[in-house]
């Protein structure tokens, strides 16, 4: 009787201390409810944030339909106020930058300058990270710390010995000589980014390839390049905004002239030393920033994922 009464009274036991102890619930088992609990502050926390980063773009984009009295008397916030008491909205401020002060010619500048300076240094770089990354060369390890070091460079030590090049070939004013500036002024970062990608890829699957009979042509434009579609849609995002927001760059080998000159100079130009027309800033502003919140929008699901690109292998 003792030793079959023993394992009950160890039963009896265990069933004792389950009851009275303690039971967690994992994050799995609880209820939406639960989870949307829990998470709230952080929601509440990033909507606050993306209010405030908001807040300026809503308030150039209210202004940018308002009349120059109103934008002269009343801040945009008073936008709700002033339409209750009469105040119209108007397109005024579009007509006027895009026919009367050539914005639209200088949209269609911006566009040939900056489709061609994105696409040359992405092409280019990509083609040089595959090298470095997967081609055995003498000096392949030197080359890369040289590129490297070319990222902190300031471009403004380049600008009288390029200058004077452009100057020699007869090219300075024209799109070739910004195409090419910007190429050799985005192609350091591009490389660093894309060699690093390029880095992290099984090396099986290319060996694989060059068992099958692919060349190094065929592993680049077959392998290489499609599975580099997110750093390669960060890279064009980088240099997109960095080409259409320039203008320095624009200034030094373009000039002023309105034939070639692109949004940024004339949007710079728009308002004159005695602070005159002022009041067309938000919207010629808002025109130039439409196509970078376009492409950035379409694009941003490979951003993050371009961005840690070759930060972890495998």
């Amino acid at each position: 009787m003792s030793l079959s009464s023993a394992p009950q009274d160890s039963y009896a036991a265990e069933a004792s201390d389950d009851t009275t102890r303690p039971r967690t619930v994992s994050a799995t088992a609880r209820s939406p409810l639960q989870r949307f609990v829990a998470r709230l502050p952080l929601h509440l926390v990033i909507i606050a944030i993306a209010i405030l980063w908001l807040v300026p773009t809503v308030g150039l984009l209210v202004s940018s339909f308002r009349t120059p009295q109103a934008i002269r008397s009343t801040g945009w916030w008073t936008v709700f106020e002033d339409l209750f008491a009469g105040e119209q909205w108007t397109l005024q401020n579009y007509d006027v930058v895009l026919n009367t002060q050539g914005l639209l010619q200088a949209f269609r500048n911006s566009l040939y300058v900056t489709v061609p300076g994105t696409l040359l240094p992405v092409l280019v770089a990509a083609s040089a990270a595959f090298a470095l990354a997967w081609m055995d060369f003498r000096g392949r390890q030197t080359l890369f710390v040289v590129i490297i070091a070319l990222i902190v460079v300031p471009l403004q030590v380049t600008f009288i010995p390029v200058l004077r090049m452009f100057n020699r070939l007869g090219i300075t004013g024209s799109f070739i000589a910004i195409w090419l500036a910007h190429t050799g002024y985005g192609l350091p970062f591009a490389i660093y980014l894309l060699r690093n990608f390029f880095g992290s890829l099984p090396r099986d699957l290319f060996e694989s390839a060059y068992l099958d009979g692919a060349s190094q042509w065929q592993a680049f434009t077959r392998l290489a390049l499609p599975l580099s579609v997110p750093s390669l849609a960060a890279l064009i995002i980088f240099q997109f905004l960095w080409v259409w927001n320039d203008l320095l760059v624009a200034l030094i080998y373009l000039g002023g002239t309105p034939r070639v000159a692109p949004l940024t100079v004339i949007v710079a130009n728009l308002v004159n030393s005695l602070g005159a027309e002022w009041h067309l800033l938000p919207s010629a502003a808002f025109i130039a920033m439409v196509l970078p919140l376009i492409v950035f929008l379409s694009l941003q699901r490979y951003f993050v994922r371009g961005i840690l690109a070759g930060s972890v292998k495998g």
